[in-house]
């Protein structure tokens, strides 16, 4: 989708009184940031200044986000149909806005393995949400229960697998792209499709 000139410019100033907003900031409180009186601040929000270039780089740094992001514009394709392996139950998405990293769902049946050396370790990190029923992620000789809209966050370099308890679950896992980097060399070693660190479906 192309923006014209004009359609960004009040764009950009729509985003800046947004994020000062969901801060819970006055107009007083970001121009102090800012290095701006709030008067200029004020006619920057109402499109009666200018835009200039070092402006948005330091509003960008005191909203605590970038220049890039403050511009950015919308695209076309903002709904993402997955990618389906009925074989192992799974659905894929990727993250468009950061090509590395995958999101999974997967349902699962069989609890992980309690032996550390049958446990995977490697680069990234990893988050799993549970959607439904509650699952067991093994952490090294830790052992955590995750129920239900509940996630798990953790660095994939601990010795690492997910399993079911007391049932099926269904999950969510998002991975970084080291850690898909990893699953993608682990499973083209052992042959075994590239799914997660999680048991095969019945």
């Amino acid at each position: 989708m192309e923006h014209s000139t004009d359609e960004l410019d009040g764009l950009v100033r729509k985003r800046i009184r947004a994020l000062r907003v969901a801060q819970g900031w006055s107009l007083e409180e970001l121009a102090g940031r800012a290095n701006l009186s709030q008067s200029s601040l004020s006619r920057i929000e109402n499109g009666q200044r200018r835009l200039a270039l070092d402006q948005l780089v330091t509003l960008a740094r005191a909203l605590d986000t970038t220049l890039d992001q403050l511009v950015e514009t919308a695209s076309d394709d903002v709904v993402i149909s997955p990618m389906i392996d009925g074989a192992h139950g799974l659905m894929r998405w990727p993250v468009k806005g950061d090509p590395g990293m995958t999101v999974v769902r997967q349902r699962m049946t069989e609890p992980p393995p309690d032996n550390p050396a049958r446990m995977r370790a490697h680069p990234g990190r990893e988050w799993v949400v549970v959607l439904s029923g509650t699952a067991v992620l093994m952490l090294g000789h830790r052992r955590f229960r995750v129920e239900t809209n509940q996630a798990a966050e953790f660095p994939t370099m601990l010795p690492h697998a997910i399993g079911a308890e007391g049932g099926p679950c269904e999950i969510l896992g998002i991975f970084d792209r080291d850690a898909r980097r990893g699953h993608l060399r682990d499973n083209r070693s052992t042959g075994k499709d590239c799914a997660p660190d999680l048991p095969h479906t019945t």
